[in-house]
């Protein structure tokens, strides 16, 4: 099962609430294309923020002292008996989104989506270290994207 909770740090977010629960959802329906295992309880905490906030997390966590986009922490349980869980909390900042998406003229909830996909395949122990790994992230993300009606968010401007 999952289950989610959305929460702000910021008022940037409050109105947009409502339209970040129905991308979640929609996203969700896709949720096997995104590896989530059916053995697995997960709890996500989709937490929305800004720059100011976000940087801090950067640097305490990861050692780099500028803000980012998204952040994505998880934690599992084991219980004997007992299905595992995953405990996530998945950062956004606002500011960051907002700028990426102008510059890369993209609709700031396509932009989201696209990161709330990337997320959601890193607490299911996808990563890109590796240039195969990234490789194979990319490709699920924009397959799920696709099934959402967004573009492939890697088809760079000059291609258009």
């Amino acid at each position: 099962m999952i289950y989610y909770t959305i929460s702000s740090k910021t008022n940037h977010w409050l109105r947009r609430v409502k339209k970040i629960e129905n991308t979640i959802n929609q996203i969700l329906i896709y949720k096997k294309d995104l590896n989530f295992l059916s053995s697995i309880n997960y709890y996500c905490n989709f937490i929305f923020a800004n720059d100011f906030f976000i940087k801090k997390l950067n640097n305490k966590f990861k050692n780099i002292n500028k803000p980012t986009d998204v952040l994505t922490f998880v934690s599992q349980l084991n219980m004997k008996n007992m299905k595992e869980e995953r405990y996530c909390d998945i950062f956004f900042s606002i500011e960051t989104i907002s700028k990426d998406a102008k510059k890369n003229d993209i609709d700031f909830y396509n932009h989201l989506a696209h990161l709330i996909v990337h997320s959601l395949l890193h607490i299911n122990n996808f990563m890109h270290r590796k240039i195969r790994d990234y490789l194979i992230m990319q490709n699920i993300e924009i397959n799920v994207l696709r099934k959402l009606g967004i573009s492939n968010p890697y088809y760079s401007s000059y291609e258009k």
